[in-house]
C-alpha cells in the first residue's frame, strides 16, 4: 500500500493522470471515500491521461457513464444508488471483460462481484488541515496492480 497527501484538486487529478499511462483493457479501479472526497476529480485526471476530451461528471444518478475517444474507453460507475446493492442487472461482468478501464465508486456494494485483481484507492478528507487536503491510499490486489502502483510512485 502507498499513501500520498494532496492539497488541491489539481494534485488529485495529477495522480489519476499518472496512473492512466499504465492502464489496460479490463483493469478495474475502485474508488472509495466519503461524498466530496475526490473520487470524480481523480477520474477526471484518469480521463485526461487517457486522452478523453469529454467533461467527466459524477455518475451518481446515471450509475454508469461511458467515455470513448481516448486511448481506451473509460467506464465510470457509481454503485451507491443501486436498489439492492447488486450489480447483476448492470452487466458488470461484460464491462470487466470488455475493452476499457472500469472505475467504480462505492465498490463495497458489489464486493461479491469484483474480479480477483484490482486497484482500490481510498480518499480521506482532513478539513482540519485545509478544505482540499486529502490522503489518498493505493491498495493493489494482484501483482499487476502492485507493479502499477510502484511505477506511479517512481
Amino acid at each position: 500500500m502507498k499513501k500520498v497527501n494532496v492539497e488541491s484538486p489539481e494534485e488529485t487529478m495529477e495522480y489519476g493522470n499518472k496512473l492512466s499511462q499504465y492502464l489496460a483493457p479490463k483493469d478495474v479501479i475502485l474508488l472509495d471515500g466519503d461524498l466530496g472526497a475526490g473520487k470524480t476529480t481523480f477520474t477526471k485526471g484518469l480521463a485526461k491521461g487517457l486522452g478523453i476530451k469529454r467533461n467527466i461528471k459524477s455518475p451518481t444518478f446515471t450509475i454508469i457513464r461511458e467515455y470513448k475517444g481516448g486511448r481506451l474507453p473509460l467506464y465510470h460507475m457509481d454503485i451507491y444508488r443501486l436498489d439492492d446493492g447488486s450489480g447483476d442487472e448492470l452487466g458488470l461482468e461484460e464491462y470487466f471483460n470488455g475493452d476499457g478501464v472500469n472505475v467504480i465508486e462505492w465498490s463495497k456494494y458489489i464486493a461479491d462481484e469484483l474480479p480477483d485483481n484490482y486497484l482500490k484507492i481510498i480518499f480521506k478528507r482532513d478539513d482540519s488541515k485545509s478544505e482540499n487536503y486529502r490522503t489518498i491510499s493505493f491498495e493493489p490486489k494482484g501483482k499487476r496492480f502492485e507493479d502499477m502502483v510502484e511505477k506511479v510512485f517512481e
